[in-house]
């Protein structure tokens, strides 16, 4: 099957015929939707573009030195089954006794099999099984939310939805040979990690190279959870966490740690990881760690710690740059995520050449629209920094189809102090660790009507 420009469905169904007919010889690659592909020649007529072609899936791509722009082309909506597709959610909340201070899970990390702990000693996750629809998400969240809410109010302890404890004595590691690694080869920055408490969505894999693109682009939409702005009592960002992240943990290994660009097919995705292996085992065995000791504990699948991820072992596309937030701002993000990543799967996605920051990307029913990868990297930024209090970034979520106006996060709320005392972050833990179990009880009232 040739590989060739095209611009129209006519053109689309003369090329899968392959009765087009160009001059320019370019390279060509067809894909199919779980991700598999493979190379073939193609011509283009004007070197432009070349295309992937499979069943019902089309993608054009910039040649060597131009920017490329995709269009994904499944059959029509009503053609197909009304399938939702399968989300989960995992978040990390902080653990406190009765005092505002910080301490371990303990009973609380046994549960269910969707409890565990954290890596570090007062971190706790609550994770849902994969739900194919929002009520089902909503409904198992919330009850898991209340069994380990009554536990906990056995052994007096609560959970405090920020992304960091806004101030506290030193964390400590769990025993763990990953972590340990992980701080040899990272160094002394790794510890910046230990502070950290997020969200997690994971999305059913289908089209996975425009699912790992849109993610990419959506990554502006951290803004809408932001719950910390502190770091030992320091303001650091709006989000602090995704500040630790990006700017301190994985400073000296950005590829590890950051955005990645966009991608053409999933085989580029993978290539990445490899990349990314080989150099995190290299810094590894300089730092004195054998290489079967790095195998046994790492691979390319869970190598990177980048805001979003290809999980194999799940298998999803995860998207990790949300702070830790109330069960209801969690919930209502996870929903509105889905809905652009169903969107996805049954309409027009193209990436621009180039943008212009004041309307650059868009969600509509004619197609999704992605920003060029520069631009979103500066919304992102911006979010990290100052949240919804960037018009830009307000605007630009609200075109990517998120209600900006519904969220007030948790950041924007305790936001304005240069320092925060112990104290007073005990104070503000306890009153979210309040908010949160008042939250959990709404959620489940609305449930019940």
């Amino acid at each position: 099957m040739p590989g060739v420009a095209v611009h129209s469905s006519n053109e689309v169904r003369q090329a899968a015929a392959g009765t087009v007919t160009s001059s320019k010889p370019v390279e060509g690659i067809v894909s199919s939707r779980d991700g598999d592909v493979r190379s073939v020649g193609g011509h283009s007529t004007d070197g432009r573009v070349v295309v992937e072609l499979s069943d019902n899936y089309v993608r054009t791509i910039g040649a060597t030195g131009t920017a490329a722009r995709a269009t994904s082309r499944p059959p029509p909506r009503d053609s197909e089954p009304a399938l939702s597709m399968n989300t989960s959610i995992e978040v990390e909340y902080w653990v406190i006794d009765t005092d505002g201070k910080l301490t371990t899970p303990g009973a609380l990390a046994d549960v269910s099999e969707h409890t565990e702990r954290e890596f570090v000693e007062p971190l706790f996750e609550l994770k849902t099984p994969p739900c194919e629809t929002v009520d089902e998400l909503r409904r198992t969240f919330v009850d898991q939310f209340e069994t380990v809410l009554s536990r906990a109010a056995e052994v007096d302890k609560r959970l405090v939805p920020l992304g960091t404890p806004i101030n506290c004595d030193p964390i400590a590691l769990r025993p763990d040979e990953r972590g340990r690694i992980q701080k040899e080869v990272i160094g002394d920055d790794f510890a910046y990690a230990k502070y950290c408490a997020g969200t997690h969505v994971h999305v059913e894999k289908r089209n996975v190279t425009d699912q790992l693109n849109t993610l990419i682009a959506l990554d502006a939409a951290l803004a809408l959870v932001n719950s910390s702005p502190y770091l030992r009592g320091e303001r650091l960002a709006n989000s602090a966490r995704a500040y630790c992240y990006r700017k301190k943990s994985y400073e000296e290994f950005p590829k590890h740690g950051q955005l990645w660009r966009y991608v053409d097919t999933v085989g580029e995705w993978r290539r990445r990881l490899e990349h990314r292996y080989d150099e995190f085992e290299a810094a590894a065995v300089e730092a004195g760690i054998d290489e079967a000791t790095v195998a046994e504990h790492f691979s390319p699948d869970d190598v990177v710690w980048t805001p979003v991820r290809l999980r194999d072992s799940m298998p999803t596309v995860e998207w990790r740059s949300p702070d830790a937030a109330l069960p209801s701002q969690v919930l209502r993000l996870a929903t509105e995520l889905e809905m652009v990543m169903e969107e996805i799967h049954h309409t027009n996605v193209e990436i621009e050449a180039e943008s212009d920051p004041r309307d650059a990307g868009h969600v509509t029913a004619d197609g999704v629209r992605l920003p060029a990868f520069e631009t979103a990297c500066d919304y992102a930024e911006a979010a990290m920094l100052d949240g919804l209090e960037s018009d830009a970034v307000a605007r630009y979520l609200d075109r990517m189809g998120f209600s900006v106006g519904d969220y007030h996060p948790i950041a924007t709320r305790i936001d304005g102090r240069q320092y925060v005392t112990k104290s007073d972050a005990r104070d503000l833990r306890l009153e979210y660790a309040n908010l949160l179990e008042e939250d959990v009880a709404e959620l489940s009232e609305a449930l019940e009507v």
